[in-house]
């Protein structure tokens, strides 16, 4: 017979989560639970454990020390097979059950969600699929911690190092108002843009990339306007105040306030970006998980 360790799943994921939310006032109201009761069961963690795994700093938040690393290292494994103990118990055999959380950078979440949640949805009702829409940077720590479950995102900065397969590849275009003269060529040149307003999706990976491909060619781009917002992007250029640089390619040739752009192939050709998803290598995915990724594998993306 296993001996029973003296510590309990819930110290663990109290320690857990006072290590994702940096204090134990935010992790209690994370937990839902009072502050004191959450201190109180560090402390016996503590003590049966026989060393400590926090250090606690008035103004500072808590730390974890050494050992405390190595124990939520090896906590969040086990809270996430707690978990999946619960929820298969709730599942018909062969039958899919539980949440999904899925982060996706915005510009992709057009494209890639409908499908995941319409169809993906209809197959397997009984799993619960929750968005989180987040740029690479905001995305650091969450697929490690078992925060995200899976992610789609650009092939670039993708923070840390997780499991990953690739969907689709896109290059970058260039975006023009229907009645900008450019818009008639078949392919346009960075050259011939560099010197023109440029209205630029400001959100990491997109910006980087997009000022790399002129810094490839020895260009500086004249910025115009920042902007996070990928349909602002389109609207600006339909009212022409000038051109982006965008690799996404919706269906609609047209902005969101109706008018009309063009979307023209770079010339000579730039590298494509490519689309992955990503999910964590620490933690072993669940079967629902592991069936979405199968999922998003067998869509062809460049045709949907």
């Amino acid at each position: 017979m296993l001996p029973v360790p003296d510590f309990t799943l819930r110290q663990l994921g109290y320690l857990t989560a006072v290590a994702d939310a940096g204090t134990i006032a935010a992790a209690a109201a994370e937990l839902r639970v009072s502050s004191s009761t959450l201190s109180e069961a560090l402390a016996e963690l503590d003590r049966v454990v026989g060393t400590a795994l926090t250090v606690r700093r008035r103004a500072h938040g808590v730390s974890l020390t050494s050992a405390g690393v190595h124990v939520v290292d090896r906590a969040r494994p086990l809270l996430a097979a707690s978990r999946e103990i619960m929820i298969g118990l709730r599942a018909d055999p062969g039958e899919l059950v539980g949440p999904i959380t899925i982060g996706c950078y915005p510009t992709l979440a057009p494209t890639v969600l409908p499908p995941l949640l319409h169809d993906f949805g209809e197959a397997h009702p009984r799993v619960d699929l929750h968005i989180r829409e987040a740029t690479h940077d905001q995305l650091e720590g969450r697929i490690e911690s078992g925060e995200v479950d899976v992610a789609f995102v650009y092939d670039t900065l993708v923070p840390g190092h997780p499991r990953r397969e690739r969907l689709f590849a896109l290059p970058a275009h260039v975006l023009l108002a229907a009645d900008d003269p450019l818009a008639q060529a078949d392919t346009v040149r960075l050259e011939d843009v560099a010197s023109r307003d440029l209205i630029l999706l400001d959100a990491p990976p997109s910006s980087a990339h997009t000022l790399s491909l002129f810094e490839a060619r020895g260009l500086t781009p004249r910025i115009r306007h920042r902007t996070a917002s990928y349909e602002a992007v389109r609207t600006l250029v339909g009212r022409g105040l000038g051109y982006g640089i965008l690799v996404q390619r919706p269906a609609n040739p047209a902005s969101y306030e109706g008018y009309p752009v063009a979307m023209k192939e770079i010339s000579p050709p730039v590298e494509p970006v490519g689309i992955d998803v990503i999910w964590s290598a620490t933690i072993d995915p669940p079967e629902r998980v592991r069936a979405l990724v199968s999922f998003a594998r067998s869509i062809s993306w460049t045709s949907a």
